[in-house]
């Protein structure tokens, strides 16, 4: 894992949702001082990376900065990343929101 790209992209992620890092990392249950931490030496596992990656809406790799050679994700896994990230109110909120909206 290269340190600095993770951070990097950590830091990309959060200022796309408009989240410090440090609300993030805490918010995500993966530790308020991830980002600190690995600045000084230790790795975060692969639970703290999952949950971060899953509060960001976007992939552990996305985060790890690995290459894929897949193609890019669906709308649809998108927009069902993006729900997996929101809060147990906030999903709230959006159901009783779309129930409101006549399709």
């Amino acid at each position: 894992m290269d340190k600095n790209i993770f951070v990097q992209n950590v830091k990309y992620w959060c200022e796309k949702r408009g989240i410090p890092p440090t609300v993030a990392c805490k918010d995500s249950g993966a530790g308020r001082d991830l980002l600190v931490n690995l600045q000084r030496g230790s790795l975060p596992s692969v639970a703290k990376v999952q949950l971060l990656a899953q509060y960001l809406g976007v992939t552990t790799s996305d985060l790890l900065g690995e290459q894929k050679e897949s193609s890019p994700p669906s709308e649809e896994d998108r927009l069902l990343a993006g729900y997996d990230a929101l809060s147990a109110r906030n999903r709230e909120k959006l159901e009783e929101y779309t129930d409101r909206i006549e399709i």
